[in-house]
């Protein structure tokens, strides 16, 4: 059962996600000559690759994440922060989660992050959504079998990590018409998108398989998917376009409403909570200002500590004293006084009680 939006934390407006799967190859070589490259080419300010984490010896652990962290600036002074985690998947693949946090609200025209951690070449095959094995810059044509195209919207939809487009094709296009939606996009949401394509002939189909998702395509129409769950605002009508033209031009309409989905509050996908905690309070790549104010922090948390531990070491030494004057008199006290009966109502303090409201008063000290 898919969690519910309202129990979920929500993305912050500076945070943009991606995942995948790595489909062949060790992908900690591909990133590390990857961001070598855009590191030389000026594209981001610098990365790190994070030491391996070790397993205990004699017990069968589970595989380690290799991390990579980058930073560059956008519109010039703006610092984006970027860490890309790599696990191996259950069939030899390996899976990914980016998580990169601006200084500011995130611009959609700004570069993507996952363009700039993996190389631009088609080749690499970087690019698949782990889920459903669905291309991320490939148009991804549905089954022939309803059945089978059902399970894979219930499937694809969950976790909430991209955004769903259905094209339905009026008539067979050629190559112009074969082009991806991702290619009119804004560069940041270029890799968030994964584009469903219906042949001609499938219309009645791929509306019965989107009952679940109560969404309908038009005829030679499309729809932003609503995703599970979906996002504040979303309204079916909202999200559907009457027609694209598979000509090559750019499909205006359908761009205009997956930029508009985009920027619907939405909860943190499945695992990216985890991810954006480790980004932010478990970063490495530091400039040298940063780790100037990080040792200053140290310091200054030290220092506290110093001085709390001396307050503390003199209320006990003032109490100390107090006591040992209590105790003085009690026993003194003691010593002269003569054993008589009590002839009033009132009592009266011994040097013992005093004794006894020393150390209350200690504690009443200690603790505020």
């Amino acid at each position: 059962m898919p969690t519910s939006s309202t129990v979920r934390p929500m993305t912050p407006a500076t945070v943009w996600l991606a995942r995948g799967r790595h489909a062949e190859g060790a992908a900690e070589d591909v990133l590390r000559r990857s961001l070598e490259e855009r590191k030389r080419s000026r594209a981001i300010d610098d990365f790190l690759e994070l030491p391996e984490a070790g397993t205990e010896t004699g017990t069968e652990a589970a595989p380690a994440e290799r991390v990579f962290e980058a930073r560059w600036r956008v519109d010039e002074t703006v610092t984006v922060r970027a860490r890309i985690g790599v696990t191996p998947g259950p069939d030899g693949g390996q899976e990914w989660i980016l998580v990169a946090e601006a200084e500011q609200p995130w611009n959609d025209h700004w570069p993507s992050p996952a363009g700039l951690f993996w190389p631009k070449e088609p080749d690499v095959a970087w690019d698949r959504d782990g889920v459903a094995e669905l291309s991320l810059r490939e148009i991804n044509p549905l089954p022939q079998d309803d059945k089978e195209t059902r399970r894979l919207f219930r499937n694809a939809v969950r976790g909430g990590w991209h955004i769903h487009v259905v094209v339905h094709e009026a008539m067979t296009t050629d190559d112009r018409g074969r082009a991806p939606v991702a290619r009119w996009l804004p560069p940041g949401l270029r890799h968030r998108v994964v584009e469903h394509r219906a042949a001609p002939q499938q219309h009645r189909g791929l509306n019965w398989a989107l009952r679940d998702l109560k969404v309908q395509v038009p005829r030679g129409g499309a729809v932003v998917l609503p995703g599970t769950p979906a996002p504040d605002g979303y309204a079916a009508e909202d999200f559907s376009v009457r027609a694209v033209f598979l000509d090559g031009s750019e499909p205006t309409d359908l761009v205009d409403a997956v930029t508009r989905y985009a920027a619907l509050p939405r909860p943190l996908p499945d695992g990216a909570e985890d991810a954006l905690t480790a980004l932010r309070e478990d970063w490495h790549l530091l400039t040298l200002q940063e780790e100037l104010e990080r040792q200053r922090g140290l310091v200054a948390m030290y220092a506290e500590a110093l001085e709390a531990m001396t307050r503390s070491r003199d209320l006990y030494r003032e109490a100390a004293e107090r006591a040992h004057e209590a105790l003085a008199a009690y026993q003194e006290s003691a010593a002269a006084a003569p054993v008589r009966q009590q002839s009033s109502d009132t009592p009266v303090a011994s040097p013992l009680q005093q004794l006894t409201r020393t150390f209350e008063r200690f504690k009443g000290r200690s603790s505020s």
